[in-house]
């Protein structure tokens, strides 16, 4: 560093550029992109498709005044160095900025590191390298194929169903797994069942519960309530003995630490994350946070990852600090080494704190809400994974009665392991075990209760963002960068609806879905979609050339548009109709979904443009202020509570206002959300009294 003069590195937001400035001297300057600098034109395809599908880049609208301020950095400084992500869309953004500013794309002026902390970024700048135009190759074959998918399909999609729909090549999947499921859900057919419990004692001990498992030593699968009430007499008043007792010792391995899915995952289980809010929060925690004297810090690793691997050196951190915290029995003898996906490209290390010793209760006072719970999440799944196994010990107990065998398994912790730190969420709790007292072989019970209940199967589950997720990582639909965006995007066209947890196609979806299937099959093919991915991932290896990969594509695909264009029925959806009548033309108006939910439309649209928003009242909750209704409203980033007599009166609550009055003050109260759940506050900034809300408390 002490040969260079003047150095300007360029990454890309001012959050990352002030951590970084942060490690460097004064010879170092660094500025910020504030992201991608060009792109395709809006306007049109942007691809020469009769030349070797050349992309016709422009400096996006916004961008101008950053890259002159860059420009002038650059002819003033006596080196640039390019720290953008290290992934194929950084390494893109570098190579974009590298033409605006005539650097030589061979000469070592990209740097890249995989954390913000003050030694990676030092050693990265000791290492600099070349552009690498393989990663840069693959992502604009990505952005190509993209492009065409969408400008090809989208105006089809205008003309056979409704104008403003689009197209997206990885979108079209997800939405389809989604109609696909939708699909199970409403063709299954449920079966009847019955489930046969026996509550048993034996003297003092305290009661258990042993499920039926069949007659004479064979499963019984119990259908009919005759069939439930012929085993039932059965039993009569047998006792029920221990025929067979086994014990064992379980151990139960910590989960590897995050990648990219598995935190969208467990932050939606545990945290009820979005997607979106979880990679939003995370990126913060990785371009730093502002902590104390410490300044910008960088608190975790890269975000965009599928690799469970991590460092050597952080490794033994964490084995030195469990040692230290939790004791020996605790630290594993040899360090724990997981075993990625098949297809993984384990391009960076998993995600994981930059210091272990950066405890999130030591962390909490610098962070926001969302911060302390995303880094506290990450942070224990870390630890956790180089802990030893948790160790459980297991009993699975054999019941007689009169020919009738009854079973029930029993657990307890011998030592509790990495699970005194985390255990992993679940998106079905596959645990089905019970208390047990202890058994002999020959030990005899009393049936205290005879319980058997009527049950019907259940049809597939709907998917949550957590198991979509999962789903699209399995099938090897889309890579870690794709999946937030992906799903947000199929909920914002309104193909996808968000229920509470649940994701649930629209009219809409099915529509679209329905023409893709039909039209372009390949394109909302899930086998197809992934091999497309496999191929990207040769142009990132350098075994393909992106314009081969390009043109593979292209000439089935366009034969395919000619004939959609030609032969694809017209799909009509119909508009809900509402109960209000327009005010401009009287015409009962319809509903439409917009980017903030339903609204109201005037069904003559173009020539009455009335639209109206649906209005939501809070219900039982009157103005402080007036004593008029409160209603639901959208902001840009939020929705938002205010006074219907807007602008004559100006309340408004970012929380939800609900009918508690304050015990303290009797003033507002407003509904919250904190590391431990909902709870109700005072909205007045002077008392804040709270009160933990019951689950019956109603808003």
């Amino acid at each position: 560093m002490a040969e260079t003069k003047n150095t300007l590195v360029i990454v890309e937001s001012p959050a990352k550029a002030k951590t970084i400035g942060k490690f460097l001297g004064s010879r170092f300057k660094v500025v910020a992109s504030n992201g991608h600098v060009r792109d395709l034109p809006k306007s049109q395809l942007g691809v020469d498709v009769e030349h070797d599908f050349a992309p016709k880049y422009i400096t996006l609208r916004g961008r101008g005044d950053v890259l002159e301020r860059i420009k002038k950095e650059a002819k003033e400084a006596d080196r640039v160095l390019l720290a953008t992500d290290p992934d194929r869309e950084g390494e893109a953004i570098s190579w974009h900025l590298a033409q605006i500013l005539k650097l030589d794309t061979a000469s070592k002026c990209r740097i890249e590191f995989h954390e913000i902390t003050a030694n990676a970024v030092k050693n990265a700048i000791k290492k600099p390298r070349t552009i690498n135009m393989d990663l840069v190759d693959a992502q604009q074959a990505r952005r190509v194929l993209d492009r065409i998918v969408g400008y090809k399909i989208s105006p089809i999609l205008w003309v056979k169903i409704r104008k403003g729909l689009s197209a997206g090549r990885v979108q079209s999947v997800a939405t389809r797994i989604v109609c696909d499921r939708e699909d199970e859900i409403n063709s299954f057919v449920p079966e009847e069942y019955w489930t046969l419990t026996a509550k048993l004692r034996a003297g003092a001990k305290k009661s258990f519960d042993v499920r039926f498992y069949g007659e004479d030593g064979a499963k019984v699968d119990l259908k009919t309530e005759a069939q439930t009430n012929a085993v039932i007499a059965r039993i009569g008043d047998s006792a029920f003995t221990a025929t067979e007792v086994k014990s064992g010792e379980k151990h139960k391995h910590a989960a590897p630490p995050f990648t990219t899915s598995s935190m969208q995952q467990d932050a939606s289980r545990k945290l009820g994350f979005t997607t979106k809010r979880t990679m939003m929060v995370a990126q913060q925690l990785y371009e730093g946070v502002e902590i104390g004297k410490k300044g910008a810090t960088g608190l975790i690793t890269y975000i965009r990852t599928d690799s469970v691997r991590i460092a050597d050196e952080a490794q033994k951190a964490a084995r030195s600090y469990i040692l230290e915290t939790y004791g020996e029995a605790y630290m594993p003898k040899t360090a724990n080494v997981y075993r990625g996906r098949r297809n993984a490209q384990d391009a960076h290390e998993a995600i994981r704190p930059t210091d272990v010793k950066n405890d999130p209760k030591t962390l909490k006072p610098y962070l926001s809400s969302d911060q302390y719970k995303l880094y506290k999440l990450v942070y224990e799944r870390f630890l956790a994974s180089q802990m030893s196994d948790a160790v459980l010990e297991q009993t699975a107990v054999t019941f007689d009665a009169n020919g009738t065998q009854f079973k029930a398994t029993g657990a307890h912790v011998r030592f509790a392991g990495f699970s005194a730190v985390y255990t992993e969420g679940r998106d079905v709790d596959d645990e089905d075990t019970v208390q047990l007292p202890p058994i002999a072989e020959g030990d005899r019970f009393t049936a205290e209760q005879l319980d058997s209940q009527q049950k019907f199967t259940q049809p597939p589950s709907r998917y949550t963002e957590a198991t979509l997720v999962k789903t699209l990582e399995e099938k090897g639909i889309g890579r870690p960068s794709t999946y937030s965006p992906t799903i947000s995007t199929i909920i914002d066209r309104g193909y996808i609806m968000r229920e509470k947890k649940t994701l649930t196609a629209t009219e809409l979806g099915f529509a679209v879905t329905g023409l893709m299937k039909s039209s372009f099959p390949d394109i909302v093919d899930i086998a197809f979609t992934a091999n497309m991915e496999e191929e990207l991932d040769s142009v990132e290896d350098g075994s393909e050339a992106w314009q081969k990969v390009v043109d593979g594509f292209y000439g089935p695909f366009m034969q395919t548009v000619e004939t959609a264009e030609k032969n694809a029925e017209k799909i009509r959806i119909p508009d809900e109709v509402s109960d209000i009548p327009c005010d401009k033309c009287g015409a009962m108006m319809v509903y439409k979904m917009g980017r903030f939910g339903k609204f109201l439309a005037c069904p003559n649209f173009p020539t009455c443009r009335n639209t109206k928003s649906i209005i939501e009242k809070v219900e039982g909750v009157p103005c402080p202020k007036c004593g008029a209704a409160i209603i639901k409203k959208h902001g840009k980033k939020k929705v938002f509570y205010g006074c219907e007599r807007y602008p004559d009166c100006d309340f408004t609550s970012w929380d939800l206002p609900v009918s508690v009055k304050c015990p303290k003050c009797g003033g507002l109260m407003v509904q919250k959300h904190g590391q431990n759940g909902t709870f109700i506050q005072c909205a007045d900034p002077n008392c804040k009294e709270i009160l933990r809300r019951s689950k019956k408390t109603d808003a």
